[in-house]
């Protein structure tokens, strides 16, 4: 008998055994108490859903999509076991604590060998004869059609964006996944989408453009999330949590082991109750010298207490967020010209301009105490050369 679990996005998922089988270990299953959008859920409060329910969606997905393609059952079998399991190697808050996991131990959350070599996933895996290391290669977009999982126009990426855009409310994440996925071709061995889908394809590019304007790239989400890094980086600097153990934390287990450490109990408390630092400083990119964009972490954070000195202001009192220039990745993907691969962006006349949008809505921030704002905007704008008004 199918195990089927009803799902709020795609209606009904079927489950094959061997997915029913990694659902019920301890691995996933921490994934029902990482949420899917972290920080957002201070801008969009129904935006509470999980990582576990993504996950399914993900799967359910890559499962419609192998039988599309006609694989045979040995690589049909190992890209929906690695689609089901692609995001159990996040932290808590995923992507907000990515950095700090990465800087202390230096890998990323799509590197999960060791996660599947160390726990019950991999057994489950090797019961029934799906090799692990083969499936953590194509949660890394490595090895036959890992493009599928993790590549330009993967899976992930289509359930994701629909699935945020339900729970936000916004729209702009709303695309055509079904028809993309039955555009789906493999010619040579590569991932590519049928002749006559290029708006299909636009689509998912125009989605993720929106919904970085309006819920990934919301001011408040960043302005928190920021917060949360450089309470992160406190508690693992100061052996509070070894890096192992707040890798596999939950969101509501770090935040309490935050709470429970006197120098970042005020970030817990501010986090929990919403009570967030405010922009000193909102900058277009036309405003900021190039070599204070997409600044290193260690140099940030020399920012920072250059800022904070020169406010008078305690170091803590002030977070500079500048991030790197968004990419469009879904621009790469391959589509089908009078039979021949060519790639979207060569196709495509909408990506010049949906990379200038996205760089449009680029700033740079500045975050203080609400009290401190105008001492850390004008110190701001003295460091880092800010060019105009730099008041949000």
């Amino acid at each position: 008998m199918t195990t089927t679990i009803k799902d709020s996005v795609h209606d009904y998922i079927e489950l094959r055994p061997t997915a029913e089988a990694l659902l019920d270990t301890e691995p996933m299953q921490r994934l029902r108490y990482v949420r899917q959008l972290s920080t957002v859920q201070l801008v969009y409060p129904a935006a509470n859903h999980t990582r576990f329910e993504h996950s399914l969606g993900v799967y359910h997905l890559a499962s419609r999509a192998v039988d599309q393609l006609e694989l045979e059952d040995a690589l049909a079998d190992r890209l929906r076991a690695a689609a089901l399991v692609h995001d159990v190697g996040h932290g808590p808050f995923g992507h907000q604590t990515e950095a700090a996991i990465e800087r202390h131990l230096g890998r990323h959350h799509d590197e999960i060998g060791w996660l599947l070599a160390e726990t019950e996933l991999g057994t489950v895996l090797e019961e029934r004869g799906i090799d692990p290391d083969a499936v953590a290669a194509t949660v890394d977009g490595r090895g036959p059609l890992g493009e599928l999982v993790s590549g330009a126009l993967d899976v992930d990426r289509m359930d994701y964006l629909v699935r945020d855009a339900h729970h936000t409310g916004v729209p702009y994440g709303t695309i055509d996944h079904a028809r993309l996925i039955r555009a789906f071709r493999r010619v040579d061995g590569e991932l590519v989408i049928a002749d006559g889908n290029v708006a299909s394809a636009e689509s998912a590019l125009i989605a993720r453009t929106l919904m970085n304007a309006t819920v990934y790239r919301h001011h408040v989400s960043r302005i928190a999330g920021a917060m949360l890094d450089r309470a992160s980086e406190r508690v693992l600097a100061d052996g509070v949590l070894e890096p192992e153990r707040f890798a596999r934390l939950t969101d509501e287990e770090l935040l309490a082991a935050l709470a429970d450490h006197e120098p970042t109990a005020d970030a817990a408390s501010r986090l929990r109750n919403r009570r967030l630092y405010k922009r000193a400083a909102w900058v277009r990119r036309e405003g900021v010298p190039e070599r204070f964009v997409g600044l290193e972490y260690d140099r940030t954070r020399e920012l920072e207490r250059e800022i904070a000195s020169v406010a008078d202001v305690a170091p803590s009192a002030v977070i500079l967020d500048s991030p790197g220039m968004p990419s469009s990745p879904e621009s790469r993907a391959r589509v089908l010209v009078d039979g021949e691969p060519r790639s979207l962006g060569d196709r495509s006349p909408l990506v010049a301009g949906l990379d200038a949008c996205a760089r449009e809505i680029w700033r740079l921030g500045v975050y203080a105490p609400p009290d401190r704002l105008d001492a850390v905007r004008e110190a701001a704008a003295d460091v880092l050369e800010l060019e105009g008004d730099p008041e949000p």
